[in-house]
């Protein structure tokens, strides 16, 4: 599947309160394309494909692409900035587009998670990411919604930026793709459902 068919100007519709802006965290470039620092980018691309959203608009360093979701108007991103800068491009694209703060999803990768699972967050710490420490450094708080995806654990033999930036294993690809898929349906729940019901659906044991 091809992301990025080409380029467009942004579209002007979707501003204000009755939008939600799902972001997705990642590396660009083709040399991190699969890896673990990357499951957030995956699973932006999932919600594209699935729910025919063209990823063709290109501002504020990231890539997005409008459209509905669950019922929900929605803006899908992937900043560009690079991982731990990723902040800049939320912020801008949230002031932008007046989108507020509790209308954010953030999806991005957790070393503290098993391959494969997802875990939804209202808000609450970084845990270690950087990207999502950009983001609460940059919008002065940590109330926000997230989605995390199972990359982990890390072996000791690995340093966590190491890691991060690896590739997953033969054995570990279809768990990160169950991981990705569930992720998108978690996204599309709080869409449609709400943050708590949400919680309650995919944070069992």
């Amino acid at each position: 599947m091809k992301l990025f068919k080409r380029k467009s100007r942004i579209e002007e519709t979707g501003h204000g309160s009755d939008t939600h802006l799902v972001v997705g965290l990642g590396n660009p470039g083709k040399e991190y394309k699969w890896t673990r620092h990357n499951a957030g980018f995956e699973v932006i691309g999932k919600l594209a494909f699935d729910h025919k959203i063209d990823m063709n608009a290109r501002k504020f360093r990231a890539v997005m692409g409008t459209g509905t979701i669950g019922g929900a108007k929605v803006r899908l991103c992937m900043p560009q900035t690079y991982m731990n800068l990723s902040g800049e491009s939320v912020r801008d694209v949230l002031g932008y587009f007046k989108i507020p703060l509790e209308r954010l999803i953030v999806v991005y990768d957790d070393i503290a998670l098993p391959v494969g699972s997802i875990r939804v967050r209202e808000q609450g710490s970084a845990g270690g990411q950087n990207g999502v420490a950009n983001i609460i450094h940059h919008m002065e708080t940590d109330a926000f919604h997230r989605v995390r995806v199972g990359i982990g654990p890390r072996p000791e033999y690995f340093s966590t930026s190491d890691f991060v930036l690896s590739r997953f294993a033969q054995n570990e690809r279809d768990g990160i793709i169950q991981g990705i898929t569930q992720a998108a349906d978690g996204v599309v729940s709080i869409l449609r459902y709400g943050i708590s019901d949400t919680m309650n659906k995919f944070n069992k044991k």
